[in-house]
Formats: C-alpha cells, sequence, structure tokens
C-alpha cells in the first residue's frame, strides 16, 4: 500500500508538470485532470493505510488534509479551464 501512495503521489506533481508545458488548452485539461484523479487516488491509499493502522490517525490527518487542499486546487483549475474553453 505504501508504494501505491508514493506512486500516486508522486504522479500528482508529474501530470502538473505535463499540462504546463501541454501542446494546448484541451491537452492541458486532459493533464490537469489526471493529476486530479492521482490525488483522490492516493486519498484512497492514504485512508487505507490509516483504517489498516499502518499510520497512525494523527499522520493520516494530516496528509489527507494537504491531499484535500490539492484536490480542490486542481478542481478549481478544472472548473476555470473548461469556463475559458467555451469562451
Amino acid at each position: 500500500m505504501s508504494k501505491q501512495v508514493l506512486k500516486s503521489g508522486t504522479s500528482i506533481g508529474a501530470n502538473v508538470e505535463e499540462a504546463t508545458g501541454a501542446q494546448s488548452k484541451k491537452d492541458f485539461l486532459a493533464k490537469i485532470f489526471i493529476a486530479y484523479k492521482e490525488t483522490r487516488e492516493t486519498r484512497f491509499w492514504l485512508r487505507l493505510l490509516r483504517d489498516s493502522k499502518f499510520i497512525t490517525d494523527k499522520e493520516a490527518e494530516s496528509l489527507l488534509v494537504d491531499c484535500e487542499e490539492l484536490a480542490k486546487i486542481i478542481g478549481r483549475i478544472i472548473s476555470t479551464t473548461k469556463s475559458n474553453l467555451k469562451k
């Protein structure tokens, strides 16, 4: 499980970085959406690690708060980009 959280957690940043070099707004949106999905996957693995007692509730809470903040930021980027594509 810890390997999974490492993979999905680091994938968030990698996909955001790829999005910044996107060839178009649609390409940007596709890549940033992958980052959002990886954020959700990371949240899943963190909850599983917490519920399985591999990490403490306190450790999990801090990481889950960070994960939730990232999801909100990336979600807002997606909303704004979609809105801009409609214009």
